[in-house]
């Protein structure tokens, strides 16, 4: 999968092929991605295939996961001239939109840590990158949420709006959905979470709930269904995710972590 996207991402940038390659002799070379702000680095799996693919050599002084700082060299390449520069675009791209969402996955990561809470990615993605950025929240930190519609099944209030018998419906689901895919409701309310966990939810999204009401939903949840596991989502901000972590729920879910991830800079120079 990896090597196909690969693929489909250097045929987006070259094209036919590299005009500058027409009027020019490729030769020996070398050159060095170098941080131009901090950040976290991610794209470590998708530039390995890269290299295999291209036929280039990369030593890195970085890995995924790890921090760097402005100025640092992240990695070394060295190919022939007409290789480094076709990949230029193609690893920056990469590595700076990787890097960028791990960034800022581990800034929340770092608030909530002290308290167990995990935090979770969304399916807010960009169309067909989904497995690219969600591996990027990974390395910053965060624990996938769902992949697709396929690997668990999700209750959210425009579902719950279709179906007039919630038991009924859950029966029927446990019936029919694989043994091993949880159930998750998402709850507006109090009262609406603890109705989800009445009905058998293994998991319930507790969806813009100030921090008090969710403490009060963690308290239930302790004292009558200590098996289901609670999340929250909704607005959370780096301002007050700390605060949702305070009342002991299991879980947060946040979509900025992709799509208010400001891209980092870095850069490649020939030696």
């Amino acid at each position: 999968m990896i090597e196909q996207f690969i693929r489909e991402v250097l045929a987006e940038d070259v094209g036919r092929g590299d005009l500058y390659a027409r009027v020019s002799d490729a030769a020996p070379a070398s050159a060095k991605i170098i941080a131009k702000s901090d950040g976290v680095l991610a794209g470590e799996a998708y530039l390995r295939v890269l290299s295999d693919i291209e036929k280039f050599t990369i030593t890195w002084h970085k890995q995924d996961g790890e921090r760097f700082v402005k100025g640092e060299v992240l990695m070394e390449l060295s190919g022939d001239s007409h290789t480094l520069l076709r990949i230029e675009r193609t690893l920056l791209n990469m590595l700076l939109h990787a890097s960028s969402i791990a960034t800022l996955t581990r800034k929340y990561v770092d608030l909530i840590a002290p308290y167990g809470t995990k935090l979770l990615d969304t399916r807010k993605t960009r169309p067909l990158l989904r497995n690219f950025e969600k591996y990027a929240t990974r390395i910053g930190g965060a624990t996938n949420h769902r992949m697709g519609l396929d690997d668990a099944l999700m209750l959210k209030d425009t579902h719950l709006k279709t179906i007039p018998n919630l038991e009924l419906f859950m029966e029927e689901a446990r019936a029919k959905i694989p043994f091993t895919a949880k159930i998750e409701i998402e709850a507006e309310t109090i009262e609406m979470a603890k109705h989800a966990m009445e009905v058998g939810a293994d998991i319930v999204m507790c969806d813009n709930m100030s921090a008090e009401a969710l403490r009060e939903v963690v308290e239930y949840k302790w004292e009558h269904h200590s098996s289901v596991l609670l999340e929250a989502s909704g607005n959370i901000t780096l301002d007050t995710i700390e605060e949702y972590a305070k009342t002991g729920v299991d879980a947060i879910s946040t979509g900025s972590l992709i799509h208010q991830a400001n891209w980092i800079d870095m850069s490649m120079k020939m030696d």
